[in-house]
């Protein structure tokens, strides 16, 4: 017996141990991070172009007309859009934007790189 399937495709899981596969399809299907959309809805107050505002394309779902700025998705219509907004994903994500950036200073705060001036520990 070979190892042909017969017509059928490829095996279920036949990719599960393909490391280069594994990385593009996470990357190709990975959401944008918070602190990347908390810039983009930061620098759209700043020029006053709105973050959702995008010109039609045929390759976005839905022309690029129904963006959702919170979790960066584009949606086919106004009814997804909606649906997508009573979900629980868009709510903790809402959530998780409100929070505060984490800055580089914070970083280094919590690692213990402190940048405050001690006293000399023999003094002359």
């Amino acid at each position: 017996m070979g190892t042909a399937l017969s017509g059928r495709g490829r095996r279920k899981g036949g990719r599960s141990k393909i490391k280069k596969y594994k990385r593009a399809t996470w990357l190709g299907r990975r959401a944008k991070d918070t602190d990347q959309i908390q810039d983009e809805i930061e620098k759209s107050e700043v020029t006053g172009v709105p973050a959702d505002k995008f010109e039609y394309d045929d390759e976005l779902p839905g022309g690029g007309q129904f963006f959702c700025v919170e979790t960066g998705k584009h949606f086919a219509d106004a009814k997804a859009l909606a649906d997508h907004k009573k979900s629980r994903y868009y709510k903790r994500r809402c959530k998780e934007l409100k929070e505060e950036k984490y800055t580089q200073a914070e970083a280094e705060k919590a690692a213990g790189m402190s940048k405050e001036i001690l006293p000399p520990a023999h003094a002359k």
